[in-house]
């Protein structure tokens, strides 16, 4: 495949999961090596993190602390586990990356993006997805999906303000990068799929 280190990303609620998945699933049937994985998390000591992260007990973290955070849990799942996948030749599918940090802390909570891309350069330098899907659909659908959800953690549970913000912030870092694919989440799970598919040129 000519993409290597696909992410995955979208407002809570867009279905990026379940596409992420799905990708997994394609592959394997096709017998190609790959691998799918999570930020924050991936590995035991990112995991770690992402609970704190999540943990609805601590006190409204500050943002600035839930962006070093997620970068060291990056740091970590990078060099622990998606740098060795790449370097034996697997696909790496991961359910969220940088991208996430930029809209949620920076767009979301209001810090600066050259704050966020100052600690992004030094965590990680310039190691990037080769392709990204943003798995785009209105917050009101977003919000009709999690709602009665059971296990919603503490970012599902923020207002409507907050994801409309986060959408839209997910939309402008698009716009600016062709590596970032639009994809309409408010299709079917199969003609998402589908569409996914034809930009990796899975047939």
């Amino acid at each position: 495949m000519k993409y290597k280190f696909i992410t995955f990303e979208g407002i809570e609620g867009c279905g990026k999961s379940t596409q992420a998945k799905n990708l997994y699933d394609i592959l394997i049937q096709k017998n190609i090596d790959a691998t799918i994985t999570r930020e924050p998390g991936g590995t035991l000591a990112s995991e770690k993190i992402r609970a704190i992260l999540l943990d609805e007990n601590i006190e409204k973290l500050e943002t600035k602390t839930e962006i070093l955070l997620n970068f060291a849990s990056r740091i970590e799942h990078v060099e622990k586990l998606i740098k060795p996948a790449l370097r034996s030749n697997k696909i790496v599918i991961c359910d969220r990356f940088f991208d996430s940090t930029f809209v949620y802390q920076g767009y979301g909570f209001g810090t600066d993006l050259d704050v966020i891309k100052n600690i992004k350069d030094i965590a990680i330098k310039d190691f990037s997805p080769d392709i990204t899907f943003l798995i785009d659909i209105p917050v009101e659908i977003a919000f009709s999906r999690i709602k009665d959800r059971s296990s919603n953690n503490r970012y599902e549970k923020l207002d409507i303000s907050f994801h409309q913000r986060t959408r839209d912030g997910f939309i402008a870092i698009a716009k600016k990068n062709n590596r970032i694919k639009i994809i309409d989440g408010t299709k079917t799970i199969n003609e998402i799929a589908q569409d996914i598919n034809k930009i990796l040129e899975i047939s």
